[in-house]
């Protein structure tokens, strides 16, 4: 089975200043769908345009993390920011719907007293039950990511037997794990939990450990024994490459040839 690779042109094609150009840079590579960590600075009628002219699939977007220049880093576990919760899912929605996105990352956010940990997770659920009524009205699939300690300290959701226990619990079609094989590396200290976590799979991402390169270079996933596992166990979605290229995003894409893979 082919694997069908996006480009985040957050982390990629940053040659380009404006998040609207690495569209039509994307497509010049060769792309087919793109994902956007936080499209919020640029307008969204500017960022349609550009999808619309170049006709790529956006992918993923994250939900709207708040001032992330005050640490703020989505509101889904916080019950002081309940209003502050509601808007960023309707301003979410707004960009998810213009770029006709069917996946939205829900950020959870980030916990500063461990102690109110029960109470957070509480909320947290509540929340995630929202987000998904309010999105698959629109038919679109929330999203949850685990995200390791290692890179944000304070992050409420770093474990991914916690994501299941989620994704269970709430029980919906529009609830998926955003499987960031980064993340599972350092969060677990190998990848062997791919084949257990990919029937509860809504898209996939990677990037190198532990700095988060482009998958080629040296480090501690062997991406070429990942791809083969996800062949096998026929996985059909998207793997956004959401890493930090080494140098420039061109060569930095020469694995995906390398590797035996075209984006055609």
């Amino acid at each position: 089975m082919r694997l069908r690779f996006a480009a985040n042109i957050s982390t990629l094609f940053r040659e380009y200043e404006c998040l609207s150009d690495r569209y039509q840079a994307a497509k010049d590579f060769g792309f087919k769908a793109v994902e956007t960590q936080f499209p919020y600075t640029v307008p969204v009628e500017n960022l349609k345009a550009a999808q619309q002219q170049t006709k790529l699939q956006q992918v993923l977007i994250n939900s709207f993390p708040g001032d992330m220049s005050k640490g703020e880093f989505g509101f889904a576990i916080k019950a002081d920011t309940r209003s502050d919760f509601e808007k960023s899912l309707n301003y979410t929605l707004e960009y998810a719907t213009s770029l006709n996105c069917k996946r939205v990352h829900l950020l959870a956010g980030e916990l500063s007293d461990s102690s109110k940990e029960k109470e957070a997770e509480s909320i947290y659920v509540e929340n995630i039950e929202k987000a998904v009524d309010v999105f698959k009205k629109a038919d679109i699939t929330v999203l949850i990511e685990p995200i390791t300690r290692k890179t944000r300290p304070g992050y409420f959701l770093a474990d991914f037997d916690q994501a299941i226990k989620y994704i269970k619990k709430i029980d919906s079609n529009y609830l998926k794990l955003q499987l960031d094989i980064f993340h599972l590396q350092m969060i677990c200290g190998n990848v062997s939990r791919i084949e257990e976590l990919l029937p509860y799979t809504g898209h996939i991402q990677i990037s190198q450990a532990p700095n988060r390169n482009e998958p080629s270079v040296l480090g501690q996933i062997n991406y070429k024994e990942v791809f083969s596992l996800l062949e096998e166990l026929e996985y059909d979605g998207w793997i956004g490459l959401e890493y930090n290229p080494l140098n420039d995003t061109i060569s930095s894409l020469q694995w995906i040839k390398e590797y035996g893979y075209n984006l055609a």
